[in-house]
């Protein structure tokens, strides 16, 4: 993954000419010791300064304690709050010892009120322990391949086992983000649950339109640190800052910087046509886009694992389009024949004065409504 230079300011003449000529100059500076911008869908790095230096998070920490919660847990079950839940130290959505809650109102108070409480909470419950809870949470950043971070605790206290990186932040929160129920909550600005009513303390959901949450964090060791995502244009990109004095303005600065620079080039879409082989339609079968800057272009080879000879159904898959930039692949899609592909009727088949009846035909689009 090329990793880039910062811009440090300079003229207008030359960000132009850089951008012109490369097409990755980085007209953007943030206050953050540790940084990066992720386009969501493709995983490509649009920024990073600093991104795999292992640093402590806060309660960045909570969007894993969320997804996991969510995955092993059952939201309607009714939790009752231990004393070490009620006494955990630190912000909190104030739990009563012996209360009883659902798990989806300790994940409101989780991720909207960023309570320590509710984290300890919700990792007794679901893991059986706050130290069991803990092995999943490590077993589940190795799955998603978060090979620089180490969780010691749910909620993001300062621990010296406890650390991870912006880049590893922003594959977490790549799969946050697929996980409707955590974006539901994550999103929520102010709502009234179990008896109580919580308020986002993420700003960036009233500041800037386009912003899909997901979670703040503070301790004094740590400092102030903002994992977020926003959406513009039906193009998701993700930002991370660690130790961020001027946070809310930097991911702002991000994404407007983003969006602009690398904005994404839908290269294909599911069920329309991408290619023709031998006058045979070939229809994609899935959605490709790709963040290009100025000057970047794809390059679209099409490779068939077999001969488009006759019989063929329609919705045969036959190959693949392969995208690359720069001559690196950077993706690919599955190609499928748009219509059937049959043998000449038999004479016998022939109708009144010898003419063929033509045979009906299935196009792909057909065949993939019947497998959505």
């Amino acid at each position: 993954m090329p990793k880039h230079v910062p811009f440090r300011r300079a003229g207008a003449l030359a960000l132009a000419l850089a951008c012109l000529l490369a097409g990755r100059a980085e007209a953007v500076e943030v206050s953050a010791s540790s940084a990066i911008l992720m386009d969501m869908d493709s995983g490509r790095v649009l920024y990073e300064r600093n991104a795999d230096a292992r640093m402590l998070i806060a309660s960045t920490t909570k969007i894993l304690t969320a997804l996991v919660a969510i995955r092993d847990g059952n939201l309607a079950d009714t939790v009752k709050v231990s004393r070490e839940a009620a006494y955990t130290e630190g912000s909190s959505m104030y739990l009563k010892e012996g209360e009883e809650l659902t798990l989806e109102t300790l994940l409101y108070g989780l991720l909207l009120c960023s309570g320590n409480d509710a984290a300890v909470a919700v990792a007794e419950h679901v893991g059986g322990s706050t130290g069991g809870f803990v092995e999943r949470m490590n077993e589940t950043a190795l799955d998603l391949g978060m090979e620089n971070s180490s969780f010691a605790n749910p909620n993001g206290l300062d621990d010296e086992n406890h650390y991870s990186t912006a880049r590893d932040m922003a594959v977490l929160a790549r799969a946050a983000m697929e996980n409707e129920t955590l974006v539901r909550i994550a999103s929520t600005r102010t709502v009234s649950i179990g008896g109580r009513t919580m308020t986002n303390h993420n700003k960036l959901l009233n500041m800037m339109d386009g912003c899909l949450g997901l979670k703040t964090g503070y301790t004094r060791a740590a400092g102030r640190t903002l994992v977020s995502c926003a959406e513009r244009n039906g193009q998701r990109l993700i930002a991370v800052t660690l130790q961020d004095g001027n946070d809310w303005a930097d991911h702002q600065s991000l994404y407007e910087y983003g969006f602009a620079a690398y904005p994404a080039k839908r290269m294909a879409q599911l069920g329309h046509e991408l290619a023709e082989k031998d006058g045979i339609p070939l229809i994609a079968a899935d959605s490709f886009a790709w963040p290009l800057a100025r000057g970047e272009a794809l390059e679209t080879a099409v490779e068939l694992d077999r001969e488009l000879s006759a019989p063929l159904r329609a919705g045969t898959r036959v190959g693949e389009a392969v995208f690359s930039l720069n001559g690196r692949e950077v993706g690919r899609v599955g190609l499928l024949t748009g219509r059937d592909v049959s043998l000449p009727p038999a004479r016998e088949a022939a109708g009144p004065g010898g003419a063929c009846r033509a045979p009906e035909v299935e196009t792909a689009m057909t065949v993939l409504r019947k497998y959505r």
